[in-house]
């Protein structure tokens, strides 16, 4: 069956950087959109980062735009995120997700539109 696997969190410093991974199997990973989504204590879970089947196309919250780069290996079934200048309102559960719909883009940002997750990865940054 579908398995995300996420790695890479852990502690930094803000202005750090971290490289967050998600090992994917279990469906035709080239056929689908990816994203990264962040869940914060006492926060809804909310889209960080999407990437298209082919990884031609990118989208970010605004709030991580130009410090984030999401990214993927089709041919090693990966998705990451490199996160730089981290602040400390980036701490958070990260979320790998697969998209519900082969070859589809427009919801994209909708956290409705993933069909299986994987388990998070803790990322902390201290001030």
């Amino acid at each position: 069956q579908v398995q995300l696997v996420e790695s890479g969190g852990g502690l930094v410093q803000a202005g750090g950087s971290l490289r967050l991974s998600c090992a994917a199997s279990g469906f035709t990973f080239s056929s689908y959109a990816m994203a990264w989504f962040r869940q914060a204590p006492g926060k809804e879970r909310e889209f960080a980062a999407g990437i298209t089947w082919g990884g031609v196309s990118t989208y970010y919250a605004d709030s991580v735009k130009d410090r984030f780069t999401i990214s993927r290996d089709n041919a090693k079934n990966t998705v990451y995120l490199q996160m730089n200048s981290l602040k400390p309102e980036d701490a958070a559960v990260y979320y790998c997700a697969k998209h519900r719909a082969p070859r589809y883009y427009r919801t994209i940002r909708d956290r409705l539109s993933y069909d299986y997750w994987g388990q998070g990865t803790q990322v902390t940054v201290s001030s």
